[in-house]
């Protein structure tokens, strides 16, 4: 690996910080760094829009959160840049290097003492009259979702062409194993080791409590019909990305062609995570 791309959390000035020290750590090592247009003003150097970054470098380091890695993945997943995520606060699931194992993360990944892993992207389809009005792909989770007003909506659901049944709830949930640990588990979904090959479809607030999230083979076609009349239900993408839906939308979901993959420097102990991160065991 000769060219690296950073990109860092928009807003923050931590970044600027790490990198006085990080970018001749760099140069010292004849390595030719990419910042993306937002960090590179921190440090008033030239930087690079971060649509660009892909087409440009081996390996991505992200410098921030597990949004910002989300964002990243989306960016680069149809080119396979390998992602080395550094957690500079809150939770992070994704970005799992701390920001003082940096140059040690490195270090190992230069000299190919590391590892990839490969992670479960979906892809969703937005079809309206019958014609695809929109697509995108996730890290994390599709999620159709009623506004803080609406009230509780209808989303009919087949798998497979299969009809399974009309969700009355304040939304549904589709996740990837990665998203297990984000908005489906808040709703009640289960943690799914991040490595596994399926789909989690998790109901919001149903109305009917006997619908319970199921996990399912990554290999299927969800549809999701809604067929509420209501002006304010919303799909959402990783969190991040909105669109407003319409009575007899369609929302088409499968296993995306492409995988996030992320650079994996040290051993790690996806348990030892979940204790820190979820506090198990504590009282």
């Amino acid at each position: 690996m000769k060219k690296i791309g950073i990109v860092s959390k928009a807003g923050r000035t931590e970044p600027a910080e790490i990198l006085k020290d990080f970018l001749p750590w760099l140069n010292n090592r004849g390595l030719e760094v990419f910042l993306d247009a937002e960090t590179a003003s921190l440090l008033k150097m030239k930087g690079y829009p971060r649509s660009e970054m892909p087409s440009l470098v081996d390996m991505i380091v992200v410098l921030g959160g597990d949004g910002t890695m989300l964002n990243v993945a989306r960016l680069v997943c149809e080119r396979g840049v390998p992602i080395l995520g550094v957690n500079l606060g809150g939770l992070g699931f994704i970005t799992e290097v701390r920001k003082e194992e940096l140059s040690d993360a490195m270090s190992k990944t230069l000299s190919g003492e590391y590892s990839i892993e490969d992670r479960l992207m979906l892809t969703a389809h937005i079809h309206r009259h019958g014609e695809k009005i929109a697509e995108h792909t996730v890290l994390n989770d599709v999620v159709v979702n009623k506004g803080a007003l609406a009230r509780i909506i209808d989303l009919e659901t087949y798998i497979n062409k299969t009809y399974v049944t009309i969700f009355r709830a304040d939304g549904l949930i589709v996740s990837t194993p990665t998203g297990s640990t984000a908005y489906s588990l808040s709703a009640g979904g289960p943690v799914l080791y991040p490595t596994l090959d399926c789909i989690i479809l998790t109901p919001i607030c149903p109305h009917t409590l006997t619908n319970r999230p199921t996990v399912l083979p990554a290999d299927v076609l969800i549809e999701i019909i809604l067929k509420s009349v209501s002006e304010d239900v919303f799909l959402t993408l990783d969190g991040q990305v909105g669109f407003s839906l319409r009575k007899d939308d369609v929302v088409k979901i499968k296993r995306s062609p492409f995988k996030t993959r992320l650079v994996i420097p040290f051993e790690r102990d996806y348990f030892q995570t979940l204790r820190t991160k979820l506090k198990w065991g504590e009282r």
